[in-house]
């Protein structure tokens, strides 16, 4: 310690009279959020959102901050009428905000492609990533998508192919990983075989999916630290429903094992029509406001969210199961950012 006039200064001196070294600041702790109300969320609703107002609630989404977000599926309206017109809602939303499908692009919209058909109409707009999606329980796989886990690969190998050849980023999604609503519980190890897969196949990133609701931190710690083994923790993402209240803790579960992006959606829309007890995704309203209480950047508007929540629930008919939207914000500004 330096010595002043006998007096201690609690500073320490320079070791040979070199100045003590800076440190640099410390990187703010972010996490990235994706946004699915506008597919995963409505294509459970009744109620059809009008072309219009989804490319409303997409682009205020956006100017919000939300960077990452899915805007529809190429499936046919036939049979889930709710995501009719996702072609036109993609052209519009990326002229109307001069967006790119760069992949360096700073907004990374994406759409779901369930097969080549789809992928040809995807091609006829400027989207710049994709997803495709399978389960970890054969009965699951056959109820939701008509087909066994490995005909579902079979589908989208071509899928990611054509995907690659076009400079496409591809999403895999993973349902059924906590359990299943025919089949209980679902082995571990096949979660991490899929996910595996998904990896070696070309996807960038597979997104965890407790589609039921049903998973609890202990469970997440335990399926993401096998994960983490085989997988690159920065290639998973977190998908929770709140069915029993879990989401929320599942998801602060998953990020003290370093997971940083999580799905989520406005108002806690959606849910699993295979499913009937599942309700909906966790809210993107209460992930937004639980992180930036953590003091985690998300680089979101939250009370642009909430207003946001609020208009979606008129435009589907119904009060949104969000708890922040709900209650509002409390006089703590730096909850908003």
């Amino acid at each position: 310690m330096t010595r002043v006039k006998g007096r201690r200064t609690g500073r320490r001196a320079p070791a040979h009279g070199r100045p003590p070294i800076a440190r640099p600041p410390t990187k703010k702790a972010r996490v990235e959020i994706v946004e699915v109300a506008l597919r995963d969320g409505l294509q459970n609703e009744a109620a059809i959102v009008s072309l219009e107002d989804r490319v409303k609630i997409a682009e205020q989404l956006i100017i919000a901050g939300v960077k990452r977000l899915e805007l529809g599926a190429f499936v046919r309206a036939d049979r889930v009428p709710q995501m009719a017109g996702t072609k036109e809602l993609v052209k519009r939303v990326y002229q109307d905000l001069g967006l790119s499908s760069s992949k360096q692009s700073a907004v990374c919209p994406s759409a779901l492609v369930p097969n080549l058909r789809g992928f040809e109409e995807a091609m006829q707009t400027p989207i710049g990533e994709i997803a495709v999606f399978t389960a970890a329980s054969e009965s699951f796989a056959k109820a939701n998508i008509n087909c066994s886990i490995e005909e579902s690969f079979e589908r989208f190998i071509p899928v990611i192919k054509a995907a690659k050849q076009k400079g496409l980023r591809v999403r895999g999604y993973l349902s059924t990983c906590f359990g299943c609503p025919y089949e209980g519980e679902v082995d571990e190890k096949k979660v991490v075989e899929l996910a595996s897969r998904l990896l070696r196949m070309g996807c960038f990133e597979i997104s965890i999916g407790d589609t039921i609701g049903v998973a609890t931190p202990k469970q997440v710690i335990s399926l993401f630290r096998r994960l983490k083994r085989k997988i690159p923790i920065r290639r998973l993402a977190g998908h929770f429903h709140d069915t029993r209240g879990t989401a929320l803790a599942n998801i602060f579960a998953a990020h003290g094992l370093g997971v940083r992006v999580f799905d989520s959606s406005l108002g806690g829309l959606g849910g699993c029509p295979y499913a009937p007890s599942a309700s909906g995704n966790v809210s993107t309203e209460d992930v937004v406001y639980m992180f930036h209480g953590m003091g985690v950047e998300t680089g979101i508007d939250l009370r642009k969210l909430v207003e946001l929540s609020r208009l979606l629930g008129g435009m589907v008919g119904k009060l949104l199961q969000s708890r922040t939207g709900q209650a509002g914000l409390p006089k703590v500004s730096r909850l908003n950012s």
